[in-house]
């Protein structure tokens, strides 16, 4: 049974964790923050689809592409670069189905498949845009076996080390990481 409980950051001191471990034990705690400030707003998603659009194509280096995409979003509030990853990571764990992973199996469940790979390729889908992620999802025997773009993954790290000087800890809304999404697997 999950227990939930309403705290104010404030109140959190040593006292009140040591009680926390002392009435849950080894139970898995998560702790979600609430508190958007009015002026961050939400990132819907077209706000995401939005920002994908910037990467630039235009240029050869990985670190340049994804720049624009880095700057705007060190622009936005902490809380939306956090949405940012969460909607990204959204978008990685639909993609990770044994479908889409069929363009580098055969279909074969006996078939090596680089776990790296298949992220990397999920990241390419879904840097090339909108239309070409949603039409992706739906089909998913026309999954590009040779176009990855992992530096899609640091976009949200590299923005927020710029907005704040630290690095950035976070944990997704969705694991991305192949083979996580279970009922794709299935």
């Amino acid at each position: 049974m999950d227990t939930i409980l309403h705290l104010k950051a404030q109140d959190l001191d040593h006292a009140l964790v040591d009680d926390l471990k002392e009435t849950f034990g080894q139970a898995n705690l998560e702790i979600r923050v609430h508190d958007i400030p009015d002026e961050a707003g939400m990132l819907k998603e077209s706000d995401f689809w939005n920002l994908i659009q910037q990467l630039d194509w235009s240029k050869s280096d990985n670190d340049q592409i994804i720049e624009p995409v880095i700057d705007a979003i060190s622009m936005m509030h902490v809380a939306n670069i956090y949405q940012f990853q969460d909607i990204l990571s959204e978008k990685l764990w639909q993609l990770d189905t044994r479908s889409h992973a069929a363009v580098f199996t055969g279909g074969a469940d006996d078939t090596f498949l680089s776990s790296d790979d298949f992220l990397y390729a999920r990241c390419g889908v879904v840097a090339n845009g909108k239309e070409n992620y949603e039409h992706i999802l739906d089909n998913p025997k026309e999954m590009p076996s040779d176009i990855t773009f992992s530096p899609l993954l640091r976009i949200a790290k590299k923005a927020y080390q710029r907005k704040t000087g630290k690095k950035m800890t976070i944990v997704p809304a969705f694991n991305y990481e192949t083979y996580s999404n279970k009922q794709g697997w299935q």
